[in-house]
């Protein structure tokens, strides 16, 4: 039977190290340890630790991205230390997105990636979430509107911008993540983004912009001119008034929302 840790020397043991060490010294196998506490059934917490490791191919990525369900199913584990260890990999990726989640305002599609990112970077279903701005493009709310497969059954315009009539939004900018980690959208991407543009039109709050998440990229459909912002009409009389060839004879830019 493998010793006790509380039997080996104070220096091998895992608590230990972290109070005399800064955790960069302590290996995956170590720390992981320490979230589990104890062994169980003749085995250390180590070797529980390195059993879990080995069973999502030694990727803190994919155990991270691990149901509690399927996680406590691990020999050793249970519901208890399934739960912490998927609260502890949350944390993490909250800790990750806390710097861009300070600001309160939302300047460009970069800021949407670094406060979604990060959160839905390792999640095996697609999350469709909408973040709500006012006429500063100041974040008022964000919300996730639908869990799977995007399409525009699934993704419907009331869902979207019943939060948004109901905060007073100005605007309204859309995201969601793929789990394959390849950001390109989807022709089901497109469909549902040209659906909620149209929508927005009608109810007077614009969609500014729709943000695909990968693995370490996204993809802006506006920056792709795959997303023209719906202008209110009197944005749109304006910019034709300051058309070339217009009466205004102006050579002006076309007024109108600006991108995310």
């Amino acid at each position: 039977m493998t010793p006790a840790i509380r039997e080996w020397p104070p220096a091998d043991r895992p608590r230990e190290r972290l109070s005399t060490h800064p955790p960069t010294a302590l290996t995956a196998r170590e720390l992981l340890a320490l979230l589990l506490g104890s062994g169980a059934a003749g085995r250390t917490a180590l070797d529980l630790a390195s059993e879990v490791l080995v069973r999502y191919g030694g990727s803190l990525r994919r155990l991270g991205a691990a149901d509690p369900r399927e996680l406590a199913t691990a020999p050793g584990i249970g519901p208890a230390r399934a739960c912490a260890v998927v609260a502890a990999f949350e944390l993490g990726r909250r800790a990750t997105a806390e710097p861009a989640r300070r600001s309160a305002r939302i300047r460009g599609p970069r800021d949407v990636f670094l406060r979604l990112g990060p959160m839905l970077r390792d999640r095996k279903q697609e999350e469709f979430w909408a973040i709500y701005l006012d006429t500063q493009n100041r974040i008022l709310s964000e919300r996730r509107i639908t869990v799977g497969l995007l399409n525009s059954s699934l993704v419907h315009p009331r869902e979207v911008f019943a939060p948004a009539i109901a905060l007073a939004a100005a605007s309204c900018i859309l995201a969601h993540n793929h789990p394959s980690g390849d950001p390109d959208p989807s022709p089901e991407d497109l469909e549902v983004t040209q659906q909620l543009v149209e929508s927005g039109r009608l109810l007077g709050i614009p969609v500014r912009d729709h943000i695909v998440l990968g693995d370490g990229a996204f993809v802006s459909l506006l920056e792709r001119g795959l997303l023209v912002p719906a202008m209110p009409e009197q944005l749109r009389t304006r910019a034709a008034a300051r058309a070339p060839g217009s009466a205004s004879g102006s050579g002006d830019r076309p007024g109108g929302a600006d991108g995310a």
